[in-house]
């Protein structure tokens, strides 16, 4: 629950913070009887996000077992690359998330109405499929559809009161530090769907390995006990995981996590330019 309330909070931040960025900016300039298209690329990017939602789990569910099986871990291994993009790009473009946004709107007012619309759609339709992705893959990888949803609505609502709050100028926010640490957790997180992945894959005969276990610790971390459900519903923990799984598990982890974890190099300052000399002429 608690790895799906994070991407519903920072999926959701960072729609939010779009949208707040976006109409803070037509308000200022002068346009705000352009809101209107704002909200309508907003509308029809949170049905979009919706209706892939409804397709994947409607959809997924008139195929056989094995057929499941590879969908689920073709898609996790999908939604895990998605979101390692994800983090890896806000993490470089935080702190010039507001001049970005103010560049795409004036190019956007100077087209239209439409280009409006298309503006809002983009840049919340791209967290919305990803949110509705991750929620899917998490659904499969707990078998529970009740606790993954509620812990994406509660951060998807938390996100909606931070956004609102960072408009009215109540709440600052350092946006490189809140992602950057919500990223690493997000790294761990994927690192677990990853593995459920490739599980499934193992299941739906794509990938060898099924009966060839790395440990299994099932009698000391039950499944079905409050602490195994919560590392389930936390990390995708797997008290018996495959020699593959973990293999995959650690290949992702450690050198993504200290790739994103890395400080941002400092680049240089430009060297000042000498004055020609000037040549006498006597």
């Amino acid at each position: 629950m608690f790895g799906n309330y994070l991407i519903g909070l920072r999926e959701g931040l960072e729609a939010s913070l779009v949208v707040c960025v976006l109409i803070a900016y037509l308000v200022k300039t002068g346009n705000k009887r352009r809101l209107a298209p704002i909200w309508a690329g907003v509308a029809i990017a949170v049905a979009l996000s919706l209706a892939f939602g409804a397709l994947l789990q409607f959809g997924s569910s008139t195929l056989t077992f094995q057929a499941q099986e590879i969908l689920g871990g073709t898609l996790s291994i999908l939604s895990v690359g998605l979101v390692t993009w994800m983090v890896f790009w806000m993490r470089r473009t935080a702190r010039h998330l507001r001049s970005e946004l103010h560049g795409r709107l004036d190019a956007a007012l100077a087209l239209g109405t439409g280009a409006l619309v298309l503006t809002a759609f983009l840049a919340v339709g791209r967290e919305g499929l990803e949110t509705s992705l991750f929620l899917w893959t998490a659904v499969q990888a707990s078998g529970d559809g009740v606790r993954p949803l509620v812990g994406a609505l509660l951060g998807l609502a938390t996100s909606v009161v931070l956004g609102w709050l960072f408009y009215q100028g109540t709440l600052r926010i350092d946006l490189a530090r809140f992602f950057r640490w919500t990223g690493a957790l997000l790294v761990l997180v994927a690192a677990g769907v990853l593995a459920y992945g490739v599980h499934d894959l193992q299941e739906g005969d794509v990938l060898p390995g099924l009966r060839s276990l790395a440990f299994d610790i099932s009698g000391t971390v039950p499944p079905d006990s409050w602490y195994g459900t919560l590392l389930k519903g936390t990390l995708n923990f797997q008290p018996d995981p495959t020699v593959l799984q973990v293999a995959v598990w650690l290949l992702y982890l450690v050198p993504v996590m200290a790739l994103f974890l890395a400080p941002d190099r400092a680049r240089p300052a430009p060297r000042a330019q000498r004055p020609a000399r000037r040549t006498s002429t006597g």
